[in-house]
């Protein structure tokens, strides 16, 4: 996978990390991007848009001339590591001290970093831990020993006043202390840290504790009853450790400012630290995030770079203050197609102290790739020259283009399994989801290159809410609900495949986890990613022999729908449809009942064309199932019909309309002139407003002539400005 694919400008000596950092990947100083005030950044994007792909790119350029950390907050290493002793730590606190320790060892200019304001919150949690003898405390506080001080070249004075401040505490407390018994979370051996630690250090250390620990809440300027509060507070869990713990992530800020604002810092560091959140959508990701909003929009001041990814479109909901969406007020954004990066400022009114979180961050649209950018990835992973003048590459580039809708991830994997692959003719760009691919790294197993998207895209990256009774089948829910286009019918479905089961998810829930995921939404699709659709659609038609599974669900929603079109069949009561019958005559269409769907169009024609036209759009905008398509045949009038001319003739323009709609193989100029010669045909037959069809000939057949939907949707828009 090409690391730095879709995100080289961004990447580049003069690019938008290199403004943000104050420095390029050669190492050459540049004017920072915003500040003092910084906000955080979050790249927003869904599945397959390239989230983590950009910060360990960032990484890789960056972490050379800047001291820059890469964080996956969705390991669970750091719960792991947290469970031996969980009344001394957390994921959380596991994650800072990782954080910590990389950047003690940091080797680049300036050299390491030292953390002995964290380390004191460290080292009195620690009174927490199970057995709560002195002897178990500072076993627990020695994992931090390497955090309080710089590394130094042997034999060099270190003139600082952190100086021995963990070895002093240590052998105090086992002094003090050994040989005695107490309770667990014991005031004495508390006492006996705190005392160890504030008599060893120097005056300057020990105000700098006085300013950070008596700020905590409820220290009243205390240090000591700072820490004691932050180490109960640990113990106590819930809420009162969040507060805990994102004191301490504000301790391991103070260091690194402290690290860059003295006069040493000034000479001898250049640009801006920073730490990169990959996954922070997770728990501890947003529990971070949260943690430095709050400070930076109360007043607190750091240099971090904070970089984190975000799959909902707005950044996240917790930004927002628990208003709806429609209520909230964005992010300020920058897409890295306009250029340079926006201005940014904080508020500064009366109410800036409450403002939702969002005002504190910066979004940063993850880039579709380019056509230019898609085809050179296609191009590149081509085997060989193909003959025919390319015609093979060219279809492929545009099948990728259409299922991928320039997300990288799906482009790349696409391109890779179509490498030595060759389009069956007249192929509906679906067919390109059977190609094998073979995964870097892994065995000789070829798996379909859709089978390798659905794993990726949706199995790996499961709603972060989504309950876990709803994990084993929510591919299989999402699959089924490929071919729903509003709340309604999917709520039919829903109902229909979790019968028997306890718990249910409605639309409306499964709405809310697609949103959270970061997939886009459609008017027209209940699952608003036009790639994504594909896949599943795909494997639905392949669950059971024949499509069998791919005709139930169309026949289900036939069928609700004619029940309900039995009723009054107002205008707007189809949902994503102008009315009940057209949406029942969609799922019919596609599950077999195209000769009565054209029956049904011959007869309300007359009258009404333009009512006509719109809903003829709507029944013909679905995708066709699997196996071999007779629709191009059938619009040239190839298979025979039956019935008077006007039937027949409706009959070739709704096979010529799906083939516009469906979006999945090209039209060009054969489609366009068969759409025009049957609307010109109809246009002069002899009922009411026939006349009024000769214009939509001309609309229509310019739309089919250079690819463009007849009835656009949020997802075929998408489509189109990828091309």
């Amino acid at each position: 996978m090409c690391e730095e694919l879709g995100f080289e400008k961004l990447l580049d000596e003069e690019g938008f990390f290199a403004r943000l950092f104050g420095r390029a990947p050669s190492g050459a100083r540049k004017d920072p991007l915003y500040g003092p005030d910084l906000p955080v950044v979050l790249l927003t994007g869904g599945p397959g848009m390239g989230k983590g792909r950009l910060l360990r790119a960032v990484r890789d350029r960056f972490a050379a001339k800047v001291p820059v950390i890469h964080l996956d907050c969705a390991s669970p290493v750091y719960a792991d590591r947290a469970d031996p002793e969980p009344g001394a730590r957390s994921a959380t606190t596991e994650a800072l001290v990782e954080v910590a320790g990389r950047l003690s060892t940091w080797q680049g200019t300036g050299g390491s970093f030292a953390f002995p304001r964290l380390f004191t919150g460290l080292a009195v949690i620690a009174t927490g831990v199970a057995e709560g003898t002195p002897e178990a405390v500072a076993t627990e506080a020695e994992r931090y020993e390497n955090l309080p001080q710089k590394q130094r070249l042997r034999g060099l004075a270190t003139g600082d006043f952190w100086r021995g401040v963990l070895r002093g505490a240590i052998r105090n407390l086992l002094t003090t202390l050994s040989g005695q018994a107490f309770d667990p979370y014991s005031a004495a051996v508390s006492n006996a840290l705190l005392d160890a630690l504030f008599e060893r250090l120097a005056p300057r250390g020990r105000a700098e504790l006085e300013r950070i620990y008596g700020a905590y809440p409820g220290a009243a300027g205390q240090p000591r009853i700072g820490l004691r509060i932050l180490a109960a507070d640990f113990r106590a869990g819930g809420e009162a450790r969040e507060v805990a713990e994102s004191f301490l992530f504000r301790a391991l800020r103070e260091d690194l400012e402290a690290a860059y604002a003295g006069p040493a810092g000034w000479l001898r560091r250049v640009g801006r630290p920073g730490l990169l959140l990959e996954h922070a959508e997770a728990p501890l990701g947003e529990q971070l995030l949260r943690a430095v909003l709050t400070d930076r929009r109360g007043g607190q001041r750091d240099r971090v770079v904070i970089v984190g990814t975000a799959r909902r479109s707005d950044g996240g909901a917790f930004l927002h203050g628990g208003l709806p969406p429609r209520e909230a007020t964005p992010p300020a954004e920058y897409r890295p197609a306009d250029g340079a990066p926006p201005a940014w400022s904080r508020r500064t009114d009366e109410g800036a102290d409450r403002a939702p979180l969002a005002d504190g961050v910066l979004l940063l649209r993850m880039p579709l790739l380019t056509g230019d950018q898609l085809r050179r990835e296609t191009v590149r992973r081509q085997q060989r020259a193909e003959p025919e003048g390319g015609a093979n590459r060219r279809r492929i580039d545009a099948a990728v283009a259409r299922l991928s809708g320039g997300r990288p991830h799906t482009v790349i994997r696409l391109a890779a399994a179509a490498a030595a692959f060759r389009m069956p003719a007249d192929a509906n760009d679906r067919d390109i989801l059977d190609a094998p691919l073979r995964l870097p790294g892994d065995d000789a197993t070829e798996r379909p290159v859709a089978e390798v998207l659905l794993r990726e895209l949706v199995l790996d990256q499961l709603p972060v809410r989504l309950p876990t009774e709803h994990h084993a089948h929510w591919l299989d829910l999402l699959t089924h609900l490929s071919v729903a286009h509003d709340t309604e019918c999917a709520d039919v479905l829903l109902r229909h495949h979790q019968s028997g089961h306890v718990h249910h998810l409605t639309a409306h829930h499964v709405s809310r986890l697609l949103t959270d995921t970061g997939w886009p939404t459609c008017e027209r699709h209940f699952i608003g990613d036009f790639g994504l659709r594909q896949l599943l659609v795909h494997r639905l038609y392949g669950l059971r022999p024949g499509g069998a599974a791919w005709y139930a669900d169309h026949h289900l929603l036939r069928d609700h729908y004619a029940e309900r079109a039995a009723g009054a069949d107002t205008p707007g009561a189809g949902g994503a449809f102008r009315s009940r019958t057209a949406h029942r005559m969609n799922h019919h269409l596609v599950s077999g009942g195209a000769d009565d769907v054209v029956s049904h169009l011959a007869a309300t024609l007359p009258g009404r064309p333009r009512e006509w036209c719109a809903e003829l759009l709507e029944i013909a905008q679905a995708p066709y199932p699997g196996g071999a398509d007779a629709r191009r045949d059938r619009a040239q009038g190839l298979v025979p019909a039956d019935g008077p001319p006007l039937r027949r003739t409706v009959d070739q323009l709704l096979h010529a309309v799906w083939l516009c709609e469906e979006r999945t193989r090209p039209t060009g100029k054969e489609t366009a002139r068969t759409l025009a010669k049957l609307l010109d045909l109809l246009s002069i037959m002899d009922f009411d407003g026939a006349g009024l069809l000769s214009r939509t000939a001309t609309d229509w057949s310019g739309l089919a002539e250079n690819e463009q939907p007849l009835l656009r949707c949020t997802c075929t828009e998408q489509l189109r400005r990828r091309r």
